[in-house]
């Protein structure tokens, strides 16, 4: 080991026994300096590695400097003051650079006590009454024993260092009153601890998240015992664990994390119910209260934070990049509302974040629909489940298909606007209720006819019940001719109609274009089949376009959208189709299907011929156009007449049918 260009650590800290073996490993020569010969046990020496366990005082100290170091590392605990104090005169009077780690504070909690002291401690509890867990360790235990009765009130914790042990029984700590052993302890020791010796009070140091804090914290709080927290030292200066990792590893060019160094940087997705305690789930708060980081909307944030720092962002791209440009943030808690899997940011975030970076955890939440069911008494297991949250969604065909639907409204106009539009397309008679800023203190719940709520002022955040006992589940493909209306508007009959949908292979969400719409028949019948999905009825005659609005208002076809205006110009600037029904082209067969193509060029045809001519053209298109052709049919449909006793079958005109799709050459 070459003296000169080495690093001491005095490494009394987990963290400063990673920062040793970290250096170690990457090839660096480290003195590690312990307290103890079972804090040198704890760590495994190598060739650039050597671990000292020498009782060092001020003289010793100065003599290992002296012989040599790069710069010197104080990893020492939180509340080691005067040996810390030691390295701080040591570096000054040598010359030597004194980089100070620090662990960040942890937050407040209720039901704590805090003291400057652990004399102040023991005189706090001597006008108590109940047994206490002291974890504050051996050296200031003798302080204890001014408590009355201390021999049955009080119990010790440890380290399981034979001096340690040795120190206890001289001052009366042994048997059933001391626990020997290592830390830091998980929540559940912690907690079964407390309820053996049936603590009612807890005397602790502030050691941070490494050792173990927030864990003794969640115990108590389990275990009903106050807790009685001595403050740390007033520190001035030093720096954290990542920023001492990223500092030393931009100095001597380490350019790989050791996997043992730190713990992987972990981000968990987090539902926050409604955004209060009451709705917060007991693993939520917990991983909240651990987080280093923690990113959401300001209401979100703000309703949960513990003092850490914030990032108020919702945009994954964001969240992100911010992350990755700030390393030294290793426990990230990204806030989302409601629950994680109920029309959440989470799917959107998990799906970007890279998880050889990242370690990944969700805690779920409690839904805004779970909240609503259980304040109005109500259930969600037979409820069509719906967001319109940031979208176009079609709330009312939902309602005219399911006996209840629950639907996530945008903004306090989007319950306005679902009432408005209920009560226009005839759905007046439904029950609506609707809960706003649930959760929250301006908390409501309105409840009426569309008709009757629809002027009230709602909130921001709003979530809708709708229930329709009248709601009819049939397919609606077949509706028979005569309810339509009808006027001088060309229709396309009921049999060719339902055979044209059939064969237009709609799915649930299509984006369908019906060109030479005439009274909409086909438009109408085809947004009822596929009521998230849009119908864009295209129609150059004004009346005709007038009976279209007509029979979409008496059909509650509200998903369906009516272009006035001659096809292929009255395409430009429609989405792009995923099908397209022609009934009528006015001779523009080939334009129109080159125009749809272009904006889809895997788009699905069906077009209905009359005429011999119609029907070459059509042939010709799919010669010529990059299209499969799947069929052409001949259709010819009698309808029965009644004659005296007799029923005669009147032809209608045959129709010609042809399916193809666009393919990509």
């Amino acid at each position: 080991m070459q003296s000169g260009n080495r690093v001491i650590v005095f490494a009394g800290t987990t963290e400063g026994r990673k920062i040793a073996e970290y250096l170690g490993n990457a090839g660096i020569d480290v003195l590690a300096c312990v307290a103890t010969e079972f804090g040198k046990r704890l760590m495994k020496e190598s060739e650039h590695l050597k671990v000292s366990s020498e009782r060092l005082g001020e003289e010793g100290i100065r003599r290992i400097m002296n012989e040599g170091c790069s710069c010197v590392i104080d990893a020492t605990h939180p509340y080691a003051v005067v040996i810390s104090g030691k390295i701080r005169a040591a570096c000054e009077d040598t010359g030597s650079e004194y980089i100070r780690l620090v662990r960040g504070e942890s937050c407040e909690h209720d039901n704590t006590v805090i003291v400057p002291d652990v004399s102040s401690a023991v005189e706090y509890l001597n006008g108590t009454e109940g047994n206490i867990l002291v974890t504050t360790g051996s050296k200031e235990l003798d302080k204890y024993t001014a408590i009355k009765n201390y021999k049955d009130r009080v119990f010790a914790r440890v380290l399981s260092a034979p001096t340690a042990s040795q120190t206890c029984a001289e001052i009366g700590f042994e048997g059933r009153n001391l626990f020997c052993m290592q830390g830091p302890f998980c929540e559940e020791l912690n907690y079964g601890l407390l309820k053996q010796i049936n603590a009612k009070y807890m005397v602790t140091k502030d050691s941070g998240e490494p050792g173990g804090f927030e864990d003794k914290i969640r115990a108590a709080n389990r275990a009903g015992a106050k807790v009685i927290l001595v403050s740390r030292p007033i520190e001035s200066g030093g720096y954290g664990f990542g920023d001492i990792v990223n500092m030393l590893g931009g100095r001597f060019g380490i350019t790989l994390e050791s996997p043992s160094i730190l713990s992987p940087r972990r981000i968990t997705v987090i539902g926050i119910g409604m955004g209060n305690e009451d709705t917060l789930t007991i693993g939520a708060r917990r991983a909240i209260d651990e987080a280093d980081l923690l990113v959401g909307a300001e209401r979100m944030v703000k309703s949960v934070s513990r003092g850490q720092d914030s990032l108020i962002e919702y945009r994954s791209d964001q969240i992100i990049g911010y992350l990755n440009e700030n390393p030294e943030y290793r426990r990230i808690a990204v806030l989302v509302s409601g629950d994680t899997g109920f029309y959440s940011a989470a799917k959107n975030l998990m799906e970007k974040i890279d998880t050889s970076v990242f370690d990944v955890e969700v805690k779920c939440g409690i839904s805004s629909i779970s909240y609503l069911c259980s304040i109005t008494r109500s259930s969600w297991d037979d409820a069509f489940v719906m967001s319109a949250h940031g979208r176009d969604a079609n709330i009312v065909g939902a309602v005219r298909m399911n006996s209840k639907v629950i639907v996530l409204l945008e903004g306090s106009e989007g319950a306005k606007r679902m009432c408005r539009e209920l009560e226009e397309y005839g759905l007046n008679s439904v029950t609506v209720t609707v809960g706003q800023d649930l959760g929250q203190a301006g908390e409501r719940v309105s409840a009426g006819r569309p008709s009757d709520i629809k002027a009230t002022e709602f909130g921001e955040l709003c979530i809708a019940m709708i229930e329709n006992p009248e709601a009819c589940r049939k397919n609606p493909a077949g509706i028979h001719d005569e309810l339509f209306i009808r006027g001088d508007a060309p229709m396309t009959k009921e049999e060719i109609r339902s055979l044209s949908v059939v064969k237009l292979k709609l799915e649930d969400d299509s984006v369908l274009f019906d060109i030479g719409a005439g009274t909409g028949s086909v438009a109408v019948e085809s947004a009822l089949c596929m009521p998230h999905g849009k119908v864009y009825a295209v129609e150059k005659d004004k009346d005709a376009a007038d009976l279209i609005k007509q029979n979409k208002m008496n059909f509650g076809a509200r998903n369906l959208n009516i272009i006035e205006g001659r096809a292929p110009d009255a395409l430009d600037g429609l989405p792009a189709p995923s099908h397209v029904f022609i009934g009528g082209s006015s001779g523009n067969l080939k334009e129109i299907m080159e125009s749809c193509l272009r904006k889809n060029p895997k788009v699905r045809f069906v077009i209905n011929a009359i005429t011999l001519e119609t029907v070459s053209e059509m042939v010709r298109c799919f010669n010529e156009l990059s299209v499969n052709e799947e069929e052409i049919l001949s259709v010819s449909v009698s309808r029965s007449k009644r004659a005296g006793d007799y029923h005669l079958m009147t032809a209608q005109n045959p129709i010609y049918i042809g399916v193809c799709t666009g393919m990509v050459r």
